[in-house]
Order: structure tokens, then sequence, then C-alpha cells
């Protein structure tokens, strides 16, 4: 029988290689791999450089920290037999089959993208093959090491993050996205089968979602195509990165017919601090995008020192619709401004640029945002972000939040215990509506607590409003209890409330009520 000594020193080698393994991260995989291949025989050094795939240095490292565990004779190196019990139980627990197979798989994403929202044009959406949704997923499992990974996906039309987490259940996964129809679809799906999915609300124009930063050792985008949409959607996975063992797949295809443009798109890359590891050709497929032979490559780029930076606001990033490059709104006249002052009751000099990053705090004159390129959530984050008084927002005269009593209704159901609000469509032309904003002087309970902190932790400001508006001593342990006990989702907490998704945003604001 092992004494407490001999099992402390029979663990030194495999707990030194468990830490390096742990220092690489998700770039762990071929490490890992070394280990099975000692299992299983000899292999020279060149052998296990060459069918790893890692430099030499590297793996004399890991033969250096295993130590008495590897032996050396002609043949090359092996683990000893009387270790290969802990490596196995300890080292390669991630060397098992996948609990469904990649058919499976291929045929859920299907169900689940025939029941999805519609591609939506005026976003560059593009519906990729369900069997590029699953290949991507089996490029994760096959190439990086995913125990404890946490994966981020910019804009997921394609539903990759619910393939992923199919084919690989230890993956944790958030997902950004602009449109409100595919984050709800992505929750009713994680719901369903219990899929660790987390989806957060985000206009990337104008920034990443605070909760984000640094967070992710793993970013996966199919952005939009065009220079200024490849260059944005990789400095803001830039920002997620947690450090320089982070990597970044990018979906990106370009006409052999105009191969200026595939260059200046990589220039672009290069520019924002990224290094092509890999560049797979003829990867992504998709029902459409004929153009560039309904393909794109799969472009595996690694973070230099460069790379984390951020990158101002940009909107003209999409090839179609109202913030495409080519278009652009003109500034409004005199009269288009003196309309509008008359429809908000105050002069109106200018409009006012959209964003919902920072606190909107306005003094003076009644402030006018400019929301004529709202492709549909931005009327509501900026109302949560406002905190005027009184303020206008110029939106379309079809914004999907005002063509009906119902949506009306919708809207202010959201943010009621904040604002009251007058719809004032045809106004000042036919093409354009003002949705005008009177902030309540008081009451709305926990929601207006809540809708008047709009950039703080949800978990942090929801615990404050309890406290605010206990009739009785409450606790900060107590009030955090209460908070953490009525949330699904305790991810939700961390976020900001302009970071939710409209279908948890508008539960949450009436959650306190309901209880």
């Amino acid at each position: 029988m092992s004494t407490q000594a001999e099992v402390a020193t029979d663990s030194v080698g495999v707990e030194a290689v468990r830490e390096r393994l742990h220092h690489e991260g998700v770039l762990a995989r071929p490490l890992r791999h070394v280990f099975t291949l000692l299992i299983r025989r000899a292999h020279t050094l060149p052998e296990l450089v060459r069918i790893c795939r890692t430099p030499r240095r590297t793996v004399e490292e890991l033969i250096r920290l295993a130590g008495e565990d590897v032996e050396h004779g002609p043949e090359g190196y092996r683990l000893r037999e009387s270790a290969h019990e802990r490596y196995r139980e300890r080292l390669l627990f991630g060397e098992t089959e996948s609990p469904r197979e990649d058919e499976e798989v291929e045929r859920l994403l299907r169900e689940f993208i025939a029941t999805g929202p519609a591609p939506c044009a005026a976003l560059d959406h593009v519906t990729a093959t369900p069997e590029t949704a699953v290949r991507r997923a089996a490029w994760l499992r096959d190439n990086y090491e995913l125990h404890r990974a946490h994966l981020l996906l910019l804009g997921d039309h394609d539903l990759t993050s619910l393939a992923s987490c199919l084919l690989v259940p230890e993956l944790r996964v958030t997902v950004v996205d602009l449109d409100e129809r595919i984050l709800a679809h992505i929750d009713g799906i994680a719901a369903e089968h219990q899929l660790p999915v987390h989806t957060v609300h985000a206009d990337l124009r104008f920034g990443l979602p605070t909760a984000l930063v640094d967070g992710f050792e793993l970013v996966f985008s199919d952005p939009p195509y065009t220079p200024e949409g490849m260059g944005l959607f990789t400095a803001r996975a830039a920002e997620a990165m947690a450090d320089g063992n982070s990597r970044l797949l990018l979906a990106y295809g370009f006409s052999p017919r105009t191969p200026a443009l595939g260059h200046k798109v990589q220039q672009e890359l290069l520019r924002q601090g990224m290094v092509f590891e890999n560049i797979v050709t003829g990867f992504h497929e998709y029902h459409g995008a004929e153009a560039i032979g309904s393909t794109s490559a799969l472009y595996v780029c690694q973070p230099t020192a460069k790379a984390h930076r951020s990158t101002g606001e940009r909107q003209a990033i999409y090839t179609h619709g109202p913030q495409s490059l080519e278009s652009g709104e003109e500034a409004p006249g005199a009269d288009f401004l003196r309309a509008l002052g008359g429809v908000v009751g105050s002069e109106v000099g200018e409009l006012r640029s959209p964003g919902w990053q920072r606190p909107l705090r306005t003094g003076g004159a009644v402030p006018v945002f400019d929301l004529r390129a709202d492709p549909g959530p931005w009327l509501l984050r900026m109302l949560l972000a406002c905190n005027a008084d009184r303020a206008g927002f110029l939106v379309p005269n079809r914004h999907p939040d005002i063509t009906s009593e119902h949506a009306q209704n919708s809207l202010w159901h959201v943010v009621g215990a904040k604002y009251a609000l007058r719809f004032q469509r045809g106004k000042p032309d036919a093409n354009h509506a003002v949705v005008v904003a009177e902030r309540r002087k008081q009451g709305g309970g926990i929601a207006g607590y809540l809708s008047h902190r709009a950039h703080g932790k949800i978990g942090n400001v929801w615990r404050e409003a309890l406290i605010a508006n206990s009739e009785t001593t409450l606790t900060k342990r107590a009030a955090r209890e209460h908070v953490e006990a009525l949330v699904a989702d305790s991810a939700d907490l961390g976020l900001r409330l302009i970071d939710l998704p409209r279908h948890r945003l508008s539960t949450l604001l009436h959650t306190e009520a309901d209880a």
C-alpha cells in the first residue's frame, strides 16, 4: 500500500505538466497530445514535434517537467507504465469521444435554422448551411482545449453557438448580437436543450459591453465583408480576448474577380494587430452570397501586442440598407429643425448622434437624437441611456416600435417606470416620426430605480434598489440573496441593463412586482 509521501512524489511530474498546460489555455490541446502519444509507444523527439506540430523547445520542456515519469530508450521517449493511470486520470480527461455525433448535431441545426428568424438584408445576413455550423464546432473541438474554455460569438445568425454546445458540452458560450430576434431564438433553444449559452445585446458600432472585456479565450465572427465591418468586428474581438493565448476565428470571402477587395480587408486585419495563423479556403458554405461563390475562408488570427486597442464608433459598415457604405443621411435643413422644435417644444439647433455606452446626461435645450438609421433596437436603448427631463428621438415613420398600438404599448411596458412617451408620427414630415419622452418625477419602484441607472451592474443596482425601497432595515447580504433568487441566469447580474436582450429586459423589470 502506497504511503502519502509516495503518492505525493508520484504526482510531482503530472502536476507540473498540468500546470504548464493550464498556462497554455485553449492552446494546450497539441501539448496534451504529446502524452497521448507517449502512452501508446515510444516516439523520437522529431516525431513528437512533427505529429503534434509543437515547437521542439516546448516538447523538451514538457518532457523535463514530467521528470522520471518519462523514460528515454533506443526507440525514443515513452511514459513509464507505472505512470499511465495517473496521466490518463489527471491529464487526458479531455481525450474522450463527444457524446453526440456530428450527424445528430447537424440534424438538430436544420430544425433550429428552419424555425429561426429570416435573414435581415440590412444587417448583411446570409445564412450558412447547417453543415457549416457543425464544421465550425468540430474545428473548435479538434484544435483547442475546451475543458474550461469560454467562447464569444460576435453575431450568430447561423446558430454556431448552439452547434458548438451540442458538440462540445463542456464549452461555455456567450453570444453578442444586434438582432433581438436572434437572441430570443437562441435563448429559447438553449433553455429547451439545457445548453450553456448566455446572450447579450450590443451594437458593436457603439462599443463592446463592459462585462465582456478581456474575458474570452476564443472569439468567432462572420462579420460584414466590408473592410470597415471586418476592421470593426476585429477590434471588438481584440477588446474581448483575454491574452496572447486567445484566438480569433473569422469568416471572410471575396470574389477572385475582385482581389483588390480581399487585399484591402487583409490589410485591415493586419493593421488591427492580427497575424494569420491559418487560412482554410472554402470552409464556410452559404445559401446565397453567390457573388463570392457561396463560400468563404476560415481565418485563424493570433493577436499581437498591438491588437488590444479600441476603435472609434462607426456606423457605415454594411453593404445594404440605411447603414451601408454608399448610404448616408443628409444633414437636416433649417426648416426641418424648426418643425422638429415645434414637436418637442424647444428650439432644436442640431441633432445629437446615437450611442448608449455612456449615460446621456443633458442640460439646457431639449436634446433630440438622430435615430433615422435605427435598424430597430436603438430607440429602446437610447431611452434607457438618456436621463434628460425631456428628450426627443427622431426615427423613421415605419419604426417597429411605433407602427401600431401594440408596438407602442410594448415599448412603454419596458420604459414606462422611467418615461411617459408621446408618439408623433408623420412629423416633422411624412417620412419621419418623433418619440417625445418626459421623465417621471417620482415613483416607479424597483423598475424605476433600475431604469434610471441603466449603466450600473444589474446585481449592484438592484440590491441598492431593494435597500432604498425597503420599509424595514435590509442588509446588503439579504438584498443580494433576494436578487440572486429571482433571476434565472446569474450571469445577467454582471451585465448592465442596456446590455440585456429585450425579452429578458422586460421580464427583469417586472420580476420584483410579480414576486
